[in-house]
């Protein structure tokens, strides 16, 4: 229970993309409490009943968090995001690839990625902040495991050799379906221990040892891992989550109001054929990890 606890006190999902309550279009536009006038509860309905899913199941923080739709943490910084979003005209899997880094990507390539969504070198190391919570399938992450660089057997020299056995402890060869915490000494807690496992070159994901490999993003995370306080980085997540929030957002007659969240919905002869959502949850698959439990 004080896990279950712990977990709803980490994240508390406020989702604009599937609140129900539309505003007019002439209003439907970005904004903080968009829902004001057309539903003023909107938001505290979706707020609590999350917290209650949260405090039944711990584990669905990192999924909800890799959807994209944050608005507000406890333990965890506080983010006023705009909300008024449609859902978009398609969804697309094939999409996913050429928005996503391959999964040994350098910082190099990670970095042009995020200045390809407008986003700067600190939001990508503030960004990958959001894997102090979540897990990743162990298909994620063993090529730094086994046969590293197509040396047979051979592990990924940068990952901390006691770290790398207890992984190999839970992921064989060939494993796909087990999934290992992104930041195992607090997997349920949105804290500085990921800076911290990163330093001790303890990150899970190449992605994250590839944050050590620059000079701006090493200096970042050996500041958190040493900080003696989380409120730096509480501010930055904050800012630069709103940052990637306004990306391919869709509003006025762009996009549609989904009758089922999970639906296009059918053909009319007012539906625009304006561009997804894509660019803005796709950037968040690389931020928690192609892996990360969904």
């Amino acid at each position: 229970m004080a896990k279950g606890r712990g977990a709803a006190a980490a994240l508390v999902v406020v989702l604009g993309l599937v609140v129900a309550w539309a505003p007019s279009p002439s209003s439907a536009h970005v904004q903080i409490g968009a829902y004001n006038k057309t539903c003023p509860q909107a938001e505290d309905i979706v707020y609590k009943e999350m917290t209650a899913i949260l405090g039944k199941s711990p584990e669905l923080a990192g999924p909800l968090l890799r959807l994209f739709s944050v608005d507000c943490f406890s333990k965890g910084p506080y983010i006023a995001l705009p909300t008024g979003r449609r859902d978009g005209n398609n969804s697309v899997a094939s999409d996913v690839g050429p928005n996503s880094p391959a999964p040994g990507a350098n910082i190099t390539d990670l970095v042009a990625l995020f200045a390809k969504f407008n986003l700067t070198t600190k939001d990508l190391v503030v960004l990958s902040g959001a894997h102090t919570i979540g897990k990743a399938h162990c298909s994620a992450f063993s090529g730094r495991l086994y046969n590293f660089s197509g040396a047979n057997g051979a592990s990924d020299p940068t990952l901390d050799a006691n770290y790398t056995a207890a992984l190999r402890g839970q992921c064989k060869q060939a494993d796909v379906a087990t999934l290992v915490d992104l930041d195992p000494p607090t997997p349920t807690v949105f804290d500085l221990d990921y800076y911290k496992q990163v330093s001790a070159q303890r990150g899970l994901l190449a992605t994250d040892a590839a944050l050590l490999l620059q000079d701006a993003t090493k200096a970042y995370v050996l500041r958190q891992a040493n900080a003696s306080s989380p409120a730096e980085f509480f501010a930055d997540f904050a800012e630069s989550f709103i940052n990637m929030s306004k990306i391919g957002v869709l509003t006025h007659g762009h996009g549609e109001i989904r009758h089922k969240c999970s639906v296009v919905n059918p053909p009319s002869p007012t539906t625009s054929s304006a561009t997804s959502l894509a660019g803005s949850l796709l950037l968040l698959v690389l931020l928690l990890g192609a892996a990360t439990a969904v």
